[in-house]
């Protein structure tokens, strides 16, 4: 999980500091946004002190209404040791007691022009991307008829050569080697490149290749949703591999659970059309079109009419 800081948030919306400048560098530990209307009323029993504070017109023009004095305990209980800042929309004017409070406290006061609502969504996205859980895998990640593939395998495996085929043929590379992948959401996982081999490739024998230099801006891009896993490895006489598909296979990453299709590899399979066809009938099932099942039924069928 990546750190976020209050002065991240500031950058990424070009907020407005007022006061509490000594507080810009306070951990943001949770996506979740507060609009304190019931503590502008008193009741900071259950106060959800760790996430960032979010007023509005209601907010503060139910506050304009407290006697002086109440103003100033409110705004000293709001300003706790744990909030990582309180945001004031609509570009409105700071209370004073707030001012004070927040200087006292070393609290950042923060201002945005924008809507209430608006913001509130678009700072609940950006804080759920960044604190997402995360972790890396070993592989590649393509984009394969909108299909985001992820092909794993041991080394030398043939996974990135692999991929430069499938970008010959007009698919995009996300990732080659390792792949970070977060998870932005329920069954939702992001991956990406790590920023220091983005766009690279590396095929033995030749080296590392910059496939946007090569390719073109249309054979990259910089993240896509992980929805099959493709795991490369060596063909073993010995081992008996799924010939009809009715067996569905899983690989768990983070808390989702993703299709996973083992592809034994060995001289003369063409690997990037296998992989092809294995992104076009993924999307075939998802539309209720499954090939095996249909193939199961039909013998099923005929078994049964030569019985009777």
């Amino acid at each position: 999980m990546d750190q976020v800081c209050t002065k991240d948030v500031i950058k990424m919306f070009d907020l407005k500091v007022i006061s509490g400048h000594e507080g810009i560098g306070r951990h943001i530990l949770t996506s979740d946004i507060s609009r304190p209307g019931l503590e502008m009323a008193g009741y900071f029993t259950h106060y959800p002190a760790q996430r960032i504070q979010l007023l509005g017109k209601t907010e503060l023009s139910f506050f304009d209404m407290l006697p002086r004095d109440v103003q100033f305990d409110r705004m000293n209980k709001l300003c706790s040791q744990d909030t990582p800042a309180i945001i004031i929309s609509h570009d409105m004017e700071v209370p004073e007691a707030l001012f004070v409070a927040s200087n006292e406290h070393h609290v950042p006061i923060l201002s945005t022009k924008m809507a209430t609502t608006r913001f509130s969504s678009m700072l609940t996205n950006y804080l759920e991307s960044q604190l997402a859980p995360t972790t890396a895998v070993h592989g590649v990640l393509a984009d394969i008829y909108g299909i985001g593939v992820l092909i794993t395998g041991k080394s030398g495996v043939g996974k990135s050569e692999t991929a430069l085929e499938l970008v010959k043929k007009g698919h995009r590379l996300v990732a080659d080697d390792c792949v970070e992948i977060r998870q932005e959401g329920e069954n939702t996982l992001i991956g990406n490149a790590p920023a220091l081999i983005q766009h690279l490739l590396e095929i033995r024998g030749i080296g590392i290749i910059d496939i946007m230099t090569l390719f073109g801006a249309s054979a990259v891009r910089s993240h896509k949703r992980i929805s099959l896993v493709i795991d490369l490895e060596v063909w073993d006489s010995d081992k008996t591999y799924d010939r009809l598909g009715l067996e569905e296979e899983t690989m768990k990453i983070i808390d989702t659970e993703l299709t996973k299709l083992t592809i034994p590899v060995k001289p003369g399979r063409n690997l990037s059309v296998i992989i092809e066809v294995a992104a076009m009938n993924y999307r075939l099932k998802k539309l209720g079109v499954n090939a095996a099942e249909e193939f199961s039924k039909r013998l099923d069928s005929v078994i049964e009419s030569k019985e009777n």
